[in-house]
């Protein structure tokens, strides 16, 4: 077969036109044939030379080129004049001297012009040579490029694929040996701490999915927790001129403790559409439930309920619509993923990094997105406030929304004006309209107007400018906030006139870490109206706080209420979950008020990290009134000092498994009443001190 094939060769060539080439190629192979022979039998040889027709220039094979051969005799002849080589010796090859070393332009080499196989710089245009073309007529074409395998497969589920590895329950687990981390994802779909469809770990199967979503990456996340609050309390109590709860003890206040038990569960479900590890989702549909039984125990009468009648202990709850909207990817701008979205339905706002102006669950819009790689973010949104379940504080969306309006837009930049440090520019505008507005709440306490002054209905707008920081400066730890209040009460309640708002708030939290421990240093300012009676109300008071600073709930002064007239749903100092000594009558259905006396606090602390799963926390706080011209005026009262005492608190928190899925937190807190508190409440159970403890479980899925 082989001399058959060779005897077709000459025929092929002369039919191809190419006879004369071959011809003169197979002499070329038969000279080189002998040469070979001749430098094996160590023998010199001639140099051969031939005219080839593809290229268009002699080609030679065999021995040295002639003038090569001259000046290798030459070179021989100028090293060693006076010791020829003999003829005979010719063959031995003497060793020679080391090279030169290769002299490099060192400065001239740059790596970036080095041109390597397969590798190039993005951005840089090589320059490549020219491409070698080739023209053969008679050679089969390559095959397309899409004939040969690639590094890419279209998977149709790539979510579960680890999954379909798993082997059936109760059956051999004996893969689990050669593939220990596939442990991870043949869990039960009822562990959190698994992947699984319930968490949105995982897209809803295409045979599960309804027909009304369209598309693909389709998730479903369900959020399921259990908050639990046990907490034995004491603060003054006044006692009902109508009837008390023991005979005999008549008397401006009577006994202090009290307790309180909550249950709640927080339901969430949401579908989102997108693969939202590494972009916004393109669209969301959420809805979150939550359900409180609470029970409440105080030792005096007309403090949960308006009638003297009705006992001094309640059991009630309440089903709160917390979160209700729909999320909408309006576009991408750029290629990291920077965008513009809009949500609308009742969600989660906050107006600054620690919740001291507004912190709620509110029905509105907003506009919000990211430029510049998410170095810049906004917002832009106007809210109306819901009503309030007057015992959970929960959203009640069976009454009509309130007449109070709130219109914000803020804007982040990181790094600014320090690398680590992130600014906050905002601008909050509340519009109230309830001076028509009579609202008594669930217990039979009148709540809009609070039960001061002129007892007439207030309206109010206000705009508040504001500043934050949150970040680093090197190792300290830095958030701070500024505030100022400016618009026109329509209805002073101290002159029934219509009054100018002027009003200012700052605070700075700064925290050093050590180890383990991070020192923390808090220092607050509120300011407070020092003339009642003139045009201008300079207390500063926010929409709704919920602040998150000096120790936060754990601290007595922002965890518990303190009456100032008529029990607990009248009028207070301070509202639930509150910094500021607004003199509100509830901070969930009240109205803003800025004829208060205003706050001052400096406080420090200490976290402790002893464990990744336990850290306890120390804070010490110092509060005074700024102005006390509002309360003397209210109590008639000559002269109060304005010191009202030191707030001092432990707490431990303990996460058995390191993450947010169980918490455990016990505080307890302790006031030690300063000249000005007890100038206010004269306490008739002699005790030195008010106590606040909580036990918090929290349980989350």
């Amino acid at each position: 077969m082989a001399g058959l094939a060779t005897s077709f060769v000459p025929i092929l060539a002369v039919m191809s036109g190419q006879a004369e080439q071959l011809e003169a190629q197979r002499a070329s192979v038969e000279d080189m044939e002998v040469s070979l022979t001749a430098l094996l039998a160590g023998q010199r040889f001639d140099r051969k030379m031939s005219k080839s027709a593809d290229f268009g220039r002699e080609t030679g094979m065999g021995g040295p080129e002639p003038n090569e051969e001259e000046a290798e005799k030459d070179d021989k002849t100028t090293a060693d004049p006076s010791n020829p080589k003999d003829a005979s010796n010719s063959s031995i090859i003497e060793p020679s001297a080391s090279p030169d070393p290769l002299e490099t332009d060192v400065e001239a080499l740059n790596a970036d012009e080095a041109l390597l196989d397969g590798r190039r710089r993005p951005g840089v245009q090589k320059q490549l040579p020219d491409p070698v073309t080739q023209f053969n007529p008679g050679a089969v074409n390559a095959p397309p490029p899409e004939a040969f395998p690639t590094d890419e497969f279209p998977v149709p589920d790539r979510w579960r694929i680890m999954q379909s590895l798993c082997p059936a329950k109760g059956g051999d687990e004996s893969i689990y040996t050669l593939f220990g981390a596939l442990r991870n994802n043949c869990q039960s779909t009822l562990n959190p701490y698994a992947q699984n469809v319930l968490k949105g770990d995982k897209p809803i199967p295409a045979d599960k999915k309804p027909g009304f979503l369209k598309g693909d990456d389709w998730f479903f996340v369900a959020n399921v927790i259990s908050d639990t609050v046990i907490e034995p309390r004491s603060f003054p109590i006044p006692v009902g001129v109508q009837t008390t709860e023991r005979p005999n003890s008549l008397d401006v206040f009577g006994r202090s403790g009290s307790e309180v038990y909550a249950q709640t569960f927080i339901t969430g479900f949401a579908l989102i559409k997108g693969s939202t590890a590494y972009k916004p989702p393109d669209v969301e549909y959420r809805l979150t439930l939550a359900t409180q039984v609470n029970h409440v125990n105080v030792p005096e009468r007309r403090v949960l309920f308006v009638e003297p009648s009705k006992s001094s202990h309640r059991t009630d709850w309440f089903v709160g619509v917390q979160e209700a909207f729909f999320d909408y990817h309006i576009r991408n701008t750029s290629a990291r993923y920077d965008f513009d979205s809009f949500r609308i339905g009742i969600q989660p706002m906050q107006a600054d990094f620690r919740g001291f102006l507004f912190q709620d669950n509110q029905l509105g819009f907003r506009l919000f997105g990211t430029r510049d790689n998410n170095r810049v973010q906004y917002n832009l949104g106007a809210f109306v406030q819901l009503e309030k379940d007057t015992n959970s504080g929960l959203n009640d969306i069976t009454q009509t929304p309130r007449e109070s309006y709130i219109f914000f837009a803020n804007l982040y930049r990181q790094d600014l004006p320090f690398v680590g440090l992130t600014s906050q520019f905002s601008l909050t505008y509340n519009m109230n309209r309830e001076k028509s507005d009579v609202e008594i709440d669930d217990n039979g306490f009148p709540v809009r107007p609070a039960l001061l002054g002129d007892l007439r209905g207030r309206a109010y707008d206000v705009v508040y400018p504001g500043y934050a920081f949150d970040g680093r400066i090197g190792r300290i730890n830095l958030t701070g906030q500024v505030y100022g209040a400016f618009g026109e009460d329509r209805n002073s309640f101290f002159t029934s006139e219509p009054a100018k708002i002027e009003a200012y708030f700052g605070a700075l939290e700064a925290s050093y870490d050590v180890d383990f421990l991070r020192f923390r240093a808090s220092g607050l300012f509120a300011s407070g109206d020092g003339n009642p009676y003139n045009n201008t109300e300079a207390g500063f008071d926010a929409i709704f706080e919920n602040p998150i600073f000096a120790g936060a709930d754990t601290s007595y002064w922002i965890r518990q209420t303190i009456p100032f007239a008529g029990g607990g749903r009248v009028i207070s100092i301070n509202g639930r979950n509150g910094i500021l000594n607004s003199l509100r009558s509830s901070k969930e259905q009240g109205q803003s008020n800025f004829n208060n006396p205003g706050t001052i606090l400096v406080g420090a602390g200490v976290d402790a990290d002893l464990t990744p799963a336990l850290r306890l926390s120390a804070n010490a706080n110092h509060l005074w009134f700024h102005k006390t011209e509002s309360l003397e005026a209210l109590r008639v009262e000559g002269s109060i000092p304005k010191d009202i005492g030191w707030d001092l608190s432990v707490a431990a928190i303990y996460r058995p498994k390191s993450t947010q899925n169980m918490v455990f937190r016990l505080s307890g807190a302790a006031l030690l009443p300063g000249k000005g508190f007890k100038d206010l409440f004269d306490k008739t159970d002699k005790r030195d001190f008010h106590y606040s403890i909580l036990l918090n479980a929290i349980f989350a899925f």
